[in-house]
């Protein structure tokens, strides 16, 4: 996990892709990470499906 400091709550939250990416964003840039590695997360995160999007969101920050 790259950044295990950041937790993004998903439980009980809608389970719309855009929201999901919404609220991990949300979280990496409140934890201050430069611009260019919120933009690999997104990149990374949008490359594939819905599955790929909660992969990388699980390999970045603690999801719970």
């Amino acid at each position: 996990m790259k950044h295990p400091e950041i937790t993004v709550k998903l439980i009980g939250t809608d389970g719309n892709a855009f929201s999901i990416l919404a609220k991990v964003v949300r979280e990496l840039k409140k934890a201050n990470l430069p611009k260019s590695e919120i933009d690999s997360f997104t990149e990374e995160a949008t490359s594939g499906d819905y599955n790929q999007l909660l992969r990388t969101a699980m390999q970045w920050v603690n999801v719970i």
